[in-house]
């Protein structure tokens, strides 16, 4: 049974109240840059064990009466058809997704702003989505004078050219489909319409990481970072709060380099200094809802190993640069880790060099390491996978899940139709052949009520899989490692 160490329940309490009091600080109007997840938080939930991925919504959820939320989009995102690493989509199919999943929740959208738009920009095919959705879209140019001339920023030459949104909540949340996606420019031009009409709306800012009470070398700020490496994103102490109040606290880079700039057109559009620091921004309450300390520690640590063994797989498949490897490989040295850390991947290697084969090995919740070879029949994948089950299911190793005659008729039809030189059965098509004996065979059927049971366990592979058999290990919620080699 895997440790707890972080409260949930506490967390959606007092991160809730905290949100409130920022709500009542500004005229009952605050806009809220809501950064990181909404949905599937699955790194909190990694880092900080008893965090539920779900939990933001949840947050937004005790607000549903009063919130409604304005999504943004970076106008060459869409051009570009940029795609989210993590679900292999589109932002802009991401933006959709995320809508439909929140008003599937109840939560008013109240629309999406395309920023940074030139003329030129293909956004029609946008546009027409929306419309079908009657979901309103707004455009917002380059801000004049921005980041400099603050005079012309928060002025009617500069915000004042951007359409005003017209919101009812008390709280606005203003979120994206990824990063630079323009939600603080939209909330500062909001603000500056909302002063214009004599509300005298807040800003404040949703992060969850970094978490700006633990010290900066605390293993769950630095696996922030080492989630973070493509974007340069750094941690550090935050100088105008330790000058403000005499305290260390932790932001990260773009937020402080950016915070004079910030500070001074809130002082033109409010009239007055409202926050002294970028960490006065957040609203963030993960350290107070953190019940073991150890438990988190160990689990950030993993998320660090693994981290750094996905960016020496990319670099091997020249998907990053040599930069991003050598700001990993900093992040593991300053917690003086190693490869040699994550024990199943020293299990898997051990059993790749004893038996000349590729070999996968999986950690399940109670400790256990199991581990699959690859063989003329299945892949390593799949063999590790279906050895798994049985532990878990409690069923013995003799006895098969898949009978040998089954998996050689597969096999066969597979030589006949596939171009591929390699044979074996992978995970994906063990999947759906577990699915389909489940029919008539209620021990194959036990088994696959039992998958849950691999959420949140460790892998490692000792070569680089297949996109197929990766996506099948994530859908089951395996947290799998690579060796780097092809």
């Amino acid at each position: 049974m895997n440790e707890i160490g972080f409260d949930s329940d506490k967390y959606l309490k007092i991160q809730s109240e905290k949100i409130k009091e920022r709500i009542e600080l500004f005229d009952n109007k605050l806009y809220l840059e809501f950064g990181g997840k909404i949905f599937d938080d699955y790194h909190a939930a990694r880092v900080l064990p008893g965090f539920r991925p779900d939990n933001k919504i949840q947050l937004l959820k005790q607000f549903k009466n009063d919130l409604e939320v304005i999504f943004c989009i970076n106008a060459a995102d869409i051009e570009k058809s940029k795609i989210r690493a993590d679900y292999g989509i589109s932002y802009e199919l991401e933006l959709l997704r995320l809508i439909e999943k929140l008003q599937g929740q109840d939560i008013l959208i109240n629309s999406v702003v395309v920023t940074m738009y030139h003329e030129g920009n293909n956004i029609s095919h946008l546009k027409e989505l929306l419309k079908e959705r009657n979901i309103k879209m707004y455009i917002h140019r380059p801000t004049k004078g921005y980041p400099d001339d603050v005079e012309t920023i928060a002025s009617e030459e500069g915000y004042g050219k951007n359409p005003y949104i017209e919101t009812t909540k008390k709280l606005v949340v203003v979120t994206a489909p990824g990063p630079n996606s323009g939600k603080l420019g939209t909330c500062l031009s909001q603000l500056f319409h909302e002063y214009k009409i004599g509300v005298k709306a807040g800003y404040a800012k949703f992060e969850t990481f970094p978490v700006w009470n633990l010290s900066l070398l605390d293993p769950v700020n630095i696996a922030y970072e080492a989630a973070t490496v493509d974007l340069k994103d750094v941690n550090m102490i935050d100088p105008f709060h330790l000058e403000a109040y005499g305290e260390s606290a932790v932001n990260y880079n773009r937020d402080i380099s950016s915070f004079p700039i910030l500070k001074n057109i809130l002082m033109k559009i409010s009239g007055k200094e409202i926050y002294k620091s970028p960490t006065d921004m957040g609203v963030n309450m993960i350290k107070q809802c953190i019940t073991n300390s150890e438990v988190v520690k160990k689990a950030s640590i993993e998320e660090i190993i693994r981290r750094y063994y996905n960016t020496l797989s990319d670099y091997k498949q020249k998907l990053c640069s040599e930069d991003t490897v050598e700001q990993s490989k900093s992040l593991m040295d300053k917690l003086e880790l190693s490869l040699s850390d994550r024990e199943v991947a020293k299990v898997a290697n051990e059993a790749t060099k004893e038996k000349g084969v590729n070999v996968l090995a999986i950690k399940l919740n109670d400790g256990k390491i199991i581990t699959g070879k690859e063989s003329k029949i299945l892949s390593c994948t799949s063999a590790a996978f279906l050895n798994a089950i049985k532990e878990i299911t409690g069923i013995p190793d003799q006895e098969y899940l898949l009978s040998p005659s089954v998996l050689d008729g597969i096999y066969k039809m597979k030589q006949k139709t596939s171009y591929n030189t390699a044979y074996f059965l992978d995970l994906p098509e063990v999947l759906i052949a577990l699915s389909i004996c489940s029919v008539t065979n209620p021990i194959i059927e036990r088994a696959i009520n039992e998958l849950e049971k691999l959420r949140g366990c460790d892998a490692h592979c000792s070569y680089i899989l297949e996109k197929s058999e990766l996506n099948a290990l994530k859908n089951l919620g395996i947290n799998l490692t690579c060796e780097p080699k092809m």
